[in-house]
């Protein structure tokens, strides 16, 4: 996509050194993009000036909506995004409300479908959007958020792309999703699938067309160790035209989302990529 080309582009030529404590590292910085994704006709803004896994980005995204809360659940689905931040953070294996081996504490998912409010009761954000659109309501408070101030310290990572916001027109379905902290050569690829796929998703188990998406994000930016594979391969690729995505039709409800649906439920057609760049990783 030349938009993810361009915000490359533009952190390189007016970005800000900024050292970040957590990873010890230095990185260059821009404040503010954003992204538009049509998928009313199944397109998917999969990355094509690399080769982008995006079925671990789907199944990421899934166990989020099943409230996941542990590593091993999402290796399960397919997804090893979640073993280090859950198993190597110093900082993570040092808390007090850690509680063992690959647990991630109360961060994306463990929020969406199980927010505490002050009594401690356990509030289903997800379930409520969901039951609303599928009856054609639109309160302009349709919001999962996983952002909980109150309960930073119990997670091992603060999430990073945080709150979506479902907004219905008649039957066509938008969707606003927020993200506090883009690592353009890692993360946006597989965020910008997940907005996507979301939106997508959402409308179907609610009987609603997809219309855009649209991705908004605070801070981007490139780390040090990976600027040089960013300027020197990533951007003198030409993208290739953009796939489709097919969903199992048998997709209907969000208890489907809960058990049984599996990567296999997930086509992509027409996927032509780049080869692979082994971006360094911060933990």
């Amino acid at each position: 996509m030349k938009a993810y080309l361009e915000l490359c582009q533009r952190v390189i030529d007016e970005g800000t050194w900024v050292y970040n404590s957590r990873t010890g590292k230095r990185c260059l910085t821009v404040i503010n993009a954003d992204f538009e994704y049509d998928v009313s006709d199944g397109t998917l803004p999969v990355l094509t000036t690399k080769k982008l896994f995006w079925k671990p980005a789907i199944a990421e995204m899934l166990g989020y909506l099943r409230g996941y809360q542990s590593a091993a659940q999402f290796r399960a689905l397919g997804c090893n995004t979640w073993n280090a931040n859950a198993n190597e953070n110093p900082d993570w294996l040092a808390n007090p409300y850690r509680t063992g081996d690959d647990d991630m504490g109360r961060c994306y998912g463990v929020q969406g479908r199980g927010w505490r409010n002050p009594e401690g009761q356990e509030i289903d954000q997800l379930r409520k959007v969901v039951d609303h659109l599928s009856k054609g309501i639109d309160d302009r408070r349709e919001i999962m958020t996983f952002y909980n101030p109150g309960e930073l310290d119990r997670a091992c990572l603060a999430p990073c792309m945080h709150t979506h916001v479902f907004s219905l027109l008649g039957d066509r379905l938008y969707l606003t999703s927020y993200q506090r902290s883009d690592d353009l050569p890692l993360g946006h690829g597989f965020n910008q699938v997940q907005v996507a796929w979301l939106l997508m998703i959402i409308a179907r188990i609610t009987g609603n067309r997809p219309a855009k998406a649209f991705h908004k994000i605070v801070n981007a930016h490139i780390y040090e160790d990976q600027l040089a594979q960013v300027r020197d391969i990533q951007l003198k690729r030409e993208p290739y035209p953009l796939p489709k995505l097919k969903i199992n039709p048998s997709i209907k409800t969000l208890e489907d989302l809960e058990t049984w649906v599996n990567l296999d439920d997930f086509k992509l057609e027409d996927y032509q990529h780049h080869p692979a760049i082994a971006f360094p990783f911060a933990v």
